[in-house]
């Protein structure tokens, strides 16, 4: 670690504001087919825990959901501090681990799939259509967390991801392509975060 980060780590560490509990990371497919992509994440699901988050999600954005077994192999390999859980499209159970790795096809084919699923339990009588609620909506999306920071790196966008569990996030973003991320990024991004008034959406 260079000197600019020991300032910045320091920063964080003396600082009277709170570092974000659960964060998370938005990606696409392609940044994973990057030279050094699994080895930027093994060293992301460090930085999370040692910088104060309680919980990491890390949500992969695919255009094929053909790609997805080949995902969830690579990604059941990477080396963690942590337990991990990994859920894609067509999964249906109740996850929870400190580290959890969502696949999908984007932020509106999430929320249509859960509609469709409440409409089916609808239809076959296991649930009232007054029954329906954001808590009944946010058990069938690919993970319900809603986190306290979200990091998109290279391009000012969510890619289509997350547009239930982001609301009420703080959302920051860096130009530096997910291959080249050093610690620096991941702490200019939590030194952002403390930085920031917190409203909710008010």
């Amino acid at each position: 670690m260079g000197l600019y980060d020991r300032y910045l780590a320091a920063r964080i560490r003396y600082s009277d504001a709170a570092t974000p509990d659960r964060v998370a990371i938005v990606l696409t497919e392609r940044d994973l087919l990057e030279a050094g992509a699994y080895d930027t994440l093994e060293a992301v699901f460090e930085w999370a825990f040692e910088y104060g988050a309680e919980q990491l999600t890390v949500y992969v954005s695919v255009l094929d959901e053909a790609a997805v077994p080949t995902l969830r192999r690579e990604l059941a390999s990477v080396s963690a501090p942590r337990e991990v859980a990994i859920r894609g499209p067509g999964d249906d159970q109740t996850v929870e681990a400190p580290i959890a790795v969502s696949i999908g096809l984007g932020g509106k084919h999430e929320f249509a799939a859960a509609i469709e699923a409440l409409a089916r339990e609808v239809d076959a009588g296991e649930l009232e259509p007054g029954e329906i609620d954001e808590t009944e909506i946010e058990r069938r999306l690919v993970f319900p967390a809603d986190p306290d920071l979200v990091i998109k790196t290279g391009a000012e966008r969510l890619s289509d991801f997350m547009i239930w569990q982001s609301v009420y996030s703080e959302l920051y973003f860096t130009d530096v392509n997910w291959r080249d991320v050093r610690v620096r990024e991941y702490l200019r991004a939590i030194r952002d975060y403390q930085r920031r008034q917190r409203r909710f959406g008010q």
